[in-house]
């Protein structure tokens, strides 16, 4: 029986893509934000001081990607791995939306898209005060070994 391993790249995960989503048409689409004043909050981050909210909101994203990862049995059962860009917006209610994968087999998208599908409700960023929508980026390699 085959040993399944699964890697993903957490640290780098606020590196690869941050930004604030335009809010109006007559706004600039070609200014992307990359500094808000306050990082959408992940449940049971709210008392964490400020500037451990990121450390907090990447333990969050480890401990429920390993949760809920399943590495597909078909992908397994044809030796497929790869690597799955996860991105997705928290909106300003604080729900993740426009979850889009890319790279990888089809079945290691379906995968990382289910798992980012059952995020539960964050505390929206802030910019000058207002909730903002904000953008995020995860790579996500599925190895088998």
């Amino acid at each position: 029986m085959r040993n399944i391993f699964f890697v993903f790249f957490l640290i780098s995960f606020n590196l690869i893509h941050s930004q604030v989503e335009p809010e109006t048409p007559h706004e600039d689409d070609n200014v992307l934000i990359t500094i808000i004043e306050d990082i959408p909050i992940a449940p049971g981050c709210e008392s964490v001081e400020k500037n451990k909210r990121m450390d907090c909101f990447n333990a969050y994203m480890t401990e429920h990607i390993q949760k809920h990862f399943k590495y597909p049995k078909a992908a397994a059962k044809k030796n497929i791995q790869g690597k799955v860009l996860v991105t997705f917006i928290i909106n300003k209610e604080g729900f993740v939306e426009k979850i889009e994968t890319n790279g990888g087999h089809e079945l290691l998208r379906q995968e990382a898209y289910r798992i980012i599908d059952k995020l539960p409700k964050f505390r929206p960023g802030l910019l000058r005060g207002k909730p903002v929508k904000v953008r995020y980026g995860l790579p996500i390699t599925f190895k088998l070994r």
